[in-house]
């Protein structure tokens, strides 16, 4: 390499990272900086955690707590439910992972599948993914069909009332889903919304045993969505494909058509980002990434 090629590299060099970059000691560390995202990082592992209990969790006293969390929320990455008096992790947090997403293989990779899927039913296809007791869907491929579902990325939706946020609930940790299910009143969106724990169980139960679940006009009247999780190399449920449409499309007498084309689609993108699954179909060439 020459002197001019080196002086370049050196150049690119210093614009990205200062001379001190390799030093990992204490004085190139922000310590407040370092405690609020221990705090946030902690934060995002729960399902809403109260002050004091957060304070017991993380060892810092309520007062520090407090004024972490204060400014996180003032940014939207933290946000506090009145009611129940819990932090939980806030839709900011959301923007942030969102632009990462660009470099990650979920988004990229589930796009061309559900582009197929959107084509092979006629519906509009979703992906979305667990965020505390909603489902954040962070992808769409809309049907071309005048009446259809519209779920925006960055769209928050309960998970009780959700059908991809069913076959996550179904598939996720036993203890987890309990907490989930028993844990206080559920919101009621329509005459079919699931608030009972003991219906919202059976459900889940139905869910588990046929490989998908259904959300039957539980969040809107007059529409009707079909999903499937997609899973991790590890077997755990991270995200979920669904079709969603109007009942006068989606018919009862369509769900187990649509539902294969949906558990396929979940399957597929499980086997693209590295996870397992029981009955893998093959893979479309135009899928092929």
């Amino acid at each position: 390499m020459n002197d001019k090629k080196m002086e370049t590299n050196a150049a690119r060099r210093a614009r990205g990272r200062p001379r001190s970059w390799d030093d990992k000691s204490g004085q190139n560390t922000i310590k407040s900086l370092d405690r609020a995202m221990a705090v946030f990082e902690h934060l995002s592992t729960q399902s809403g955690v109260s002050l004091s209990a957060l304070s017991e969790q993380t060892g810092e006293s309520t007062a520090t707590l407090y004024r972490i969390l204060f400014t996180l929320e003032t940014r939207g990455l933290v946000e506090f439910d009145q009611a129940e008096q819990l932090w939980h992790i806030g839709p900011g947090a959301f923007i942030v992972g969102a632009r990462f997403l660009r470099r990650t293989s979920l988004v990229e990779r589930a796009r061309p599948i559900l582009r197929n899927l959107m084509e092979e039913t006629g519906e509009t296809a979703n992906l979305g993914v667990g965020q505390s007791h909603n489902v954040l869907f962070v992808s769409q491929v809309e049907t071309h069909s005048n009446i259809r579902a519209f779920f925006p990325p960055g769209t928050l939706s309960p998970m009780h009332a959700s059908g991809i946020g069913k076959a996550l609930l179904a598939f996720m940790d036993p203890d987890v889903c309990e907490r989930i299910v028993s844990k206080g009143q559920r919101e009621r969106f329509t005459e079919y919304t699931l608030c009972d724990a003991e219906d919202l169980s059976a459900d889940l139960s139905q869910v588990r045993a046929r490989g998908y679940s259904i959300d039957g006009e539980e969040k809107n009247v007059g529409m009707r969505c079909i999903a499937a999780p997609v899973f991790d190399h590890f077997g755990e449920a991270v995200a979920g494909v669904s079709v969603s449409g109007p009942t006068s499309r989606v018919a009862l007498d369509k769900v187990e058509v649509l539902a294969e084309a949906v558990m396929a689609a979940a399957d597929r993108l499980t086997a693209a980002i590295g996870g397992e699954v029981s009955s893998l179909q093959e893979t479309p060439a135009e899928e092929t990434l």
